[in-house]
């Protein structure tokens, strides 16, 4: 059977449905109050350590530098290698831990606070602001003919998000390759391939990311959204909105008496939905787009002021606490429940162990291999020798002057040149000859390869074997 060439026409009754909604731009309102003091001091304090760092020196170099040319990564006093790739593995867990052991206890912070993302939104919403006006002025601007003013304004716009966007990409850049070099690099236009990639690179991102994605990256891109519910409970303090008190909403006058009107304290000004980031309408309850900045809860506070109420109808709050009526005093008792405390207890535990790992670091790694061309062989007198090429790596930036002996047999000793030199940072690698008497039984013998220093700080051990022939 053929198909009909002439499908039927759709009728009245029939409805096309897109499967994909076109997103709605979204104007956040201007805020202010206590969490919006907060988001600022958190944005200035991540960018002055951000922007400022690379700007640090220490002694002749770079404060922060991770020199992958080289393979060196310097973080004020202490240089590290590939080598030491456990503390950056360390590093990571404290992080992931920190992040699970702070939404347990209140929620996204660290999305609505400190996540690059909420950051550069901020940044680029007040550079936003300051050429297009606020909520209202912007809506308008958009909605206009195009005209000379707003050619004006978004150009200016444009300008101002550019160079943020390109700043921060020569900053990050300027973590791998010394900042003032690459400043000279971009003023003579001498940029090699990949600081050229990745100055532009990261400066688009930025400018794409907190420009014109904004609250996309977190509703759809971002994974924490999507797993954050693990991480929740009934005693994570998050923004809630009280509907107990606040329904049913309406409007009124200031002077009337909800009460009498039947009236919760919500007012349906809709303010709430006006300054969210991401658009959502908090009296729907908890979504996984919250997050978690609290700018509807300033906003209503401002609200609730105004109309004489007592604030709070949005604040950061437990669902047991907003079920039970408890204090702020009784959900910070809840606060310190097991997950919590298996949380903290892990975290402090790897930090500790960090801590002493880092302090007790040996700025010297030694590294010995066989010499694989002449494993043993007979000498003057008698007596054997064994070759071992000895991998040396100074891990600090001072001269080391070594004392190379070896142990494990007797009479055994290191007939080659006993004294090391090592330059600061330097990597090196000495052939070393080790004597025995002759009488030793055939066979392989545990010895041990020993370098320190005159003064006895450093003093590195290392195994390895004695070969007998025949």
């Amino acid at each position: 059977m053929g198909s009909n060439p002439n499908p039927p026409a759709m009728t009245d009754q029939e409805v096309e449905i897109s499967l994909y909604a076109a997103r709605q731009k979204i104007y956040p309102r201007s805020v202010s109050g206590l969490f919006a003091k907060w988001r600022w001091f958190f944005v200035w304090l991540t960018q002055l350590v951000f922007y400022g760092l690379p700007w640090l020196t220490w002694g002749e170099r770079q404060a922060v530098l991770f020199d992958l040319e080289a393979r060196r990564f310097y973080i004020f006093g202490l240089v590290l290698y590939p080598q030491d790739f456990i503390y950056l593995t360390g590093i990571l867990v404290v992080s992931a831990l920190s992040l699970f052991l702070f939404t347990a206890i209140a929620g996204r912070l660290w999305c609505g606070y400190a996540c690059p993302q909420t950051v550069y939104t901020e940044i680029y919403l007040w550079l936003e602001k300051l050429f297009e006006g606020d909520r209202s002025a912007r809506m308008r601007l958009d909605q206009g003919p195009w005209n000379a003013n707003k050619i004006l304004r978004k150009t200016g716009k444009q300008l101002a998000w550019i160079a943020v966007g390109l700043w921060t990409g020569f900053t990050f850049a300027g973590y791998f390759t010394p900042i003032r070099e690459l400043g000279q690099a971009v003023l003579t236009w001498n940029l090699g391939p990949w600081q050229t990639f990745w100055i532009f690179f990261y400066g688009f991102a930025t400018y794409g990311n907190a420009g014109y994605m904004r609250e996309q990256v977190c509703k759809y891109m971002c994974p924490y959204a999507r797993f954050q519910s693990a991480m929740f409970d009934k005693d994570t303090m998050i923004v809630t909105y009280d509907a107990a008190r606040g329904e049913p909403r309406g409007a009124r006058k200031r002077s009337a008496d909800p009460k009498a009107l039947g009236l919760g304290d919500c007012i349906d000004c809709t303010l709430c939905v006006q300054v969210c980031p991401t658009g959502i309408d908090i009296r729907n309850g908890l979504q996984y787009e919250c997050i978690g900045c609290g700018a509807c809860a300033d906003v209503c506070d401002e609200v609730m002021e105004k109309m004489g109420y007592p604030k709070g109808l949005v604040k950061y709050s437990t669902q047991n606490g907003m079920a039970h009526g408890w204090t702020r005093a009784q959900m910070i008792r809840r606060a310190f429940r097991p997950r919590v405390l298996v949380y903290s207890a892990i975290l402090l535990t790897i930090v500790a162990a960090l801590g002493v790992s880092l302090w007790l670091r040996v700025p010297l790694k030694v590294d010995v291999i066989r010499d694989r061309g002449a494993l043993a062989r007979l000498v003057e007198m008698g007596r054997i020798e064994n070759v071992y090429r000895v991998q040396m790596m100074n891990a600090s930036e001072h001269e080391r002057e070594l004392l190379v002996s070896a142990e494990g047999l007797p009479g055994i000793e290191v007939v080659s040149d006993r004294t090391v030199h090592l330059l600061p940072t330097e990597v090196r690698s000495v052939a070393v000859r080790v004597q025995v008497p002759p009488g030793l039984a055939s066979g392989t013998h545990p010895i041990v390869l020993r370098l320190r220093t005159a003064d006895g700080s450093i003093d590195v051990k290392e195994k390895t074997t004695f070969l007998v022939p025949r």
